[in-house]
């Protein structure tokens, strides 16, 4: 039997990053072979991501790169299970590796995405690695790219739970950065009243008309409410109708406006939005199994 020394299984550690139990036995398994070993490690951390996909990752971080130039870059929702998770290292640097591959690779959806390299292991090899490390499901929610027609300016909250990436074409830096941060802040749903969804402004105009009907004034009078009441929205709901967060005074409209500048597009993302959250009782689950144990 080949001796496993403490300097195989350090190296294989470092090349790895598996922990050093799994890493001896694998040695142990390869007698001794670096390469078969490393492959081992690969197909059980991929057994071990297999098993972590269907649990829930509503956790992450967004992910953002921009050229040096400022005119292309990316942003990325990356999920895992737990916050504790999302400020680790390595699936910080996951994060941020994504989002330069979209950037400069293009890819046209996710699936495209995990075929892209990451050194020498693809997109989804990486993240089952990773899932092997940290013994949680990451996926890879959602993506945009941006060839920008002006500067590209981004903005993060919250240790990356919330993310911005805003084209501001005309004004300077300042401006761009000030945009990015109002986004992350007022979190607008669209740029203009007309980029705003139809069945979102249904939906209001719904609400809207029910409370008025309440009011029992006339029709006509009720119309003209249901309508005050939509453009009041879509002002609130609206980028360019917005009051500037550091100066109520003013709206974003007016302060691009008075810097000769406008707004090409945004992206904002909220980790976890729109995500169905697992919620555990724990003092529940300790009860029930108290009972079960009783009935044993």
């Amino acid at each position: 039997m080949v001796e496993i020394t403490a300097s195989m299984v350090k190296e294989l550690r470092e090349k790895t990053d598996a922990p050093m139990m799994e890493c001896k036995k694998a040695l142990t398994e390869a007698a001794g072979d670096l390469a078969k070993a490393e492959e081992i490690l690969r197909i059980k951390l991929g057994n071990k991501a297999s098993k972590a996909a269907g649990r829930i990752a509503a956790e992450g971080i967004v992910g953002i790169y921009i050229s040096q130039d400022r005119k292309l870059g990316a942003i990325v929702e990356v999920n895992c299970e737990t916050d504790f998770v999302a400020k680790n290292d390595d699936f910080i640097g996951f994060a941020q590796a994504l989002a330069e591959i979209v950037a400069t690779g293009n890819p046209s959806d996710t699936a495209a995405l995990s075929t892209c390299k990451i050194g020498q292991l693809s997109v989804e090899d990486t993240r089952k690695a990773l899932v092997g490390k940290i013994g949680e499901n990451v996926s890879i929610r959602r993506f945009v790219r941006n060839q920008a027609n002006g500067t590209l300016a981004n903005y993060v909250h919250g240790g990356s739970k919330i993310g911005t990436l805003v084209d501001v074409v005309g004004g300077d830096e300042a401006l761009a950065r000030d945009i990015a941060m109002h986004i992350a802040a007022a979190k607008p749903v669209a740029l203009s009243k007309s980029d705003v969804p139809s069945e979102l402004i249904d939906k209001e105009r719904n609400i809207a008309a029910a409370k008025a009907a309440e009011s029992g004034k006339p029709a006509n009078i009720v119309e003209k409410m249901v309508d005050g009441a939509v453009q009041k929205y879509l002002k609130e709901v609206t980028l360019l109708g917005q009051p500037f967060v550091k100066d109520d005074k003013l709206t974003i409209e007016a302060l691009l406006k008075s810097k000769s500048a406008s707004v090409a597009s945004f992206v904002l993302y909220v980790v976890g939005e729109g995500i169905e959250k697992k919620v555990t009782d724990f003092a529940a689950e300790v009860k029930a199994q108290a009972e079960l144990s009783t009935r044993v």
